[in-house]
């Protein structure tokens, strides 16, 4: 397994050059992708007044969520590894609008705590699980969290309860350039929180206490547009740049390549059905 400075070396990498994608289907994101985060928002409760983390925000959806949860007297601070993603947030969402969100650029493996610590709440979706370090980064969230501070996350279980997630990329593959190196083991990627003692383990070295991680399983939903949601999922996810990098043609045949394996997820007329399986993790600093 490749050392940890490589590892965020090649997540900084990845994340930059996904960020284009990411922002072209924002909206979209923001609307299939809520249910993946539905867990970690219920269990959080965000209330009037109290100022959350959201780690990993990407365009800063989620983060605009938790600000509009936590109402005028709050405030919610998105953090993210890849700038481009923090500037897409920040023109979403520009601050004379949205005067209770904030968004930061930085690497919670290496610092500190949070531009803006303490924390009443931290959330995440989907994040946790792309950490090269993830007790470094669990224990800068827990240093930015309050005494008794919360944090509910949520991360994808293993392949077979989302068997929909490598179809883009191996819809995609043949037909456009070079991939980035798949993750192995527990290297950062979608499967790496796969097993939930694992999990427990680095809530625990990071510092927190009452850890719990439990199973819930979603759907995102789509519309039943082949080639639209063929290409948004593979802008989502490794093939993404080797995608926008192709001639056309390549393009093409990559949406339909992806678009064949899809199939099995559609209902004729009604859309695309993905099944996703998550964990909900859910934790708090010692008070």
């Amino acid at each position: 397994m490749p050392g940890t400075g490589t590892l965020r070396a090649r997540n900084h990498a990845f994340w930059t050059q996904a960020a284009p994608g990411w922002s072209r289907h924002a909206d979209r994101q923001d609307e299939a992708g809520r249910p993946l985060g539905a867990a970690a928002m219920d269990w959080l409760r965000p209330k009037p007044g109290e100022r959350i983390l959201d780690v990993g925000c990407g365009c800063g959806g989620t983060t605009a969520e938790l600000a509009a949860a936590a109402g005028p007297g709050g405030e919610a601070v998105g953090v993210d590894l890849a700038e481009p993603m923090v500037a897409a947030a920040r023109r979403r969402f520009p601050r004379e609008r949205h005067p209770g969100l904030r968004f930061v650029t930085a690497d919670i493996e290496t610092a500190e705590t949070v531009t803006g610590a303490p924390f009443d709440a931290a959330f995440s979706r989907m994040a946790l699980m792309s950490l090269a370090d993830p007790v470094a980064g669990c224990t800068t969230i827990r240093r930015s969290l309050r005494r008794g501070g919360r944090l509910a996350a949520t991360v994808f279980r293993d392949g077979g309860a989302n068997p929909w997630l490598p179809a883009a990329t191996l819809g995609a593959a043949p037909h456009v350039g070079p991939l980035p190196p798949l993750p192995m083991g527990d290297e950062p990627g979608p499967f790496a929180f796969a097993d939930p003692g694992r999990v427990k383990r680095i809530l625990t070295a990071a510092g927190f206490d009452a850890v719990t991680v439990q199973p819930y399983d979603v759907t995102m939903d789509a519309p039943d547009e082949g080639e639209v949601v063929a290409e948004w999922l593979i802008e989502m996810g490794p093939a993404g740049a080797a995608y926008r990098a192709s001639a056309p043609q390549g393009r093409a045949a990559a949406r339909a390549g992806a678009a064949r394996l899809f199939e099995r997820f559609r209902e004729p007329g009604a859309g695309y059905r993905f099944p996703a399986g998550v964990w909900l993790i859910t934790a708090a600093t010692p008070s």
